[in-house]
């Protein structure tokens, strides 16, 4: 059975064979917004949510050493927060971005991810000891608006599910109001086992830059 994580908790990355999980994917799902209006509320206006899933990779010196988000953000913006243009593959190759989904499941939930970042731990450079992953979102709406999000780490590829470990379930919530980013959670490294902490916190941050400074400032 998947561990269904709440805020805070931590886990071994163990499956129940004893077997550890190092080859995985970190998958978030999310819907569009859908509101209704017209007379006695029969018409229907989809509004398409674009989230951005992104991490950052932390070395044993606590410093910013390799980055995964998308290479559509402006390179002239990002160098206003001393960062590098965006790229979806680790220097050491061992972990791997989708890709942008721009609009989030229009027709309710898919089942499937919209982006995702498979990981193999095998690979990850012996240096990395934390690597945060974290939602932006990239239009004006807050995630008090957004209907569901969720993180999860499962055994397949990106458009198979093969076997559900975890996840961690970010539902709309008052508290989200103008809440545009969330630290999702971490993966880190404690002698030498790699585990998973669900981190869950909301921030009021626009972009992408401010979450990575906040993660840096105040997460490690």
């Amino acid at each position: 059975m998947a561990i269904n994580l709440t805020k805070g908790q931590k886990i071994d990355l163990r499956k129940s064979s004893g077997e550890t999980l190092t080859n995985f994917c970190v998958g978030v799902n999310w819907g569009a917004i859908e509101t209704k209006g017209g007379f006695l509320g029969m018409s229907k206006k989809i509004i398409d949510i674009d989230l951005d899933l992104s991490c950052i990779l932390i070395d044993d010196q606590n410093k910013l050493c390799d980055h995964l988000y998308s290479p559509l953000y402006r390179v002239e913006v990002l160098q206003q927060f001393g960062l590098p243009k965006g790229k979806l593959l680790t220097v050491d190759g061992a972990l791997k971005h989708t890709g942008d989904d721009l609009a989030g499941d229009t027709g309710g939930d898919d089942g499937l991810d919209n982006e995702i970042i498979t990981v193999d731990l095998s690979k990850v450079d012996l240096k990395v000891t934390q690597i945060f992953f974290f939602l932006n979102n990239a239009g004006k709406e807050d995630f008090s608006q957004i209907p569901y999000a969720k993180i999860r780490m499962y055994e397949g590829t990106p458009t198979r599910v093969v076997s559900e470990f975890a996840s961690y379930n970010v539902s709309a919530d008052p508290q989200y109001v103008n809440k545009r980013s969330i630290i999702m959670g971490k993966l880190y490294k404690r002698n030498n086992e790699w585990k998973f902490s669900a981190i869950g916190d909301p921030t009021d941050d626009t972009f992408l830059g401010q979450t990575i400074h906040k993660i840096i400032a105040s997460y490690l």
